[in-house]
């Protein structure tokens, strides 16, 4: 009977070891994952200044977007927490449509290589973006499967694991990555 017991007890604590270290490498990921997100979030915050200074010299006009893009970057570089960040990111990601749609309404700044270098390069960065997000989305869904449910459960809160969070848009049409305009082709 002496057996036994230590056999269960040996069996119960290497079951609770390999979950522990299940939970610690899913944690890893997510963490990964987000690191993903804020090195396309910092490539677009790059970018931003390098594309407005260029439609400026050709849209005076529009100085409200441009200013607004310019706060929603400054907010979203200088945001102190997670919540902040992604309210400043939401409301950068929802004006970015329009960033482009603007240099697409205008022939001459379409005309300018430069500018439809870096128009090429905003794109991308969005499209590589929006799939990094999507990706960091996966990682903590399989997360909190993890450790949500028993036998993670168990483990998870006792040991701290936190409740990670998905990354939702406010606004859906900022979901949608933009696509490119090839001139009725």
């Amino acid at each position: 009977m002496g057996w036994a017991a230590a056999a269960v007890g040996v069996v119960l604590l290497l079951s609770i070891i390999l979950l522990f270290n299940r939970l610690v490498r899913a944690k890893v990921r997510v963490r990964e994952a987000w690191a993903q997100v804020a090195v396309q979030q910092q490539r677009r915050h790059d970018l931003i200044p390098i594309v407005i200074s260029a439609v400026n010299a050709y849209a005076d006009h529009e100085g409200d977007l441009l200013r607004a893009v310019s706060t929603a970057r400054n907010e979203a570089l200088t945001a102190t927490n997670p919540t902040a960040r992604g309210a400043a990111e939401t409301q950068l990601s929802a004006l970015m449509p329009r960033l482009i749609a603007l240099g697409e309404a205008m022939p001459e700044l379409q005309a300018d290589g430069t500018f439809q270098r870096l128009d090429a390069e905003l794109r991308d960065t969005e499209q590589r973006l929006a799939f990094a997000r999507d990706f960091a989305n996966h990682r903590v869904a399989s997360y909190r499967k993890l450790t949500d449910t028993l036998p993670g459960l168990l483990l998870a809160r006792p040991f701290g694991f936190p409740r990670e969070e998905l990354f939702a848009l406010e606004d859906e049409a900022a979901a949608v990555a933009p696509t490119p305009d090839l001139g009725g082709r």
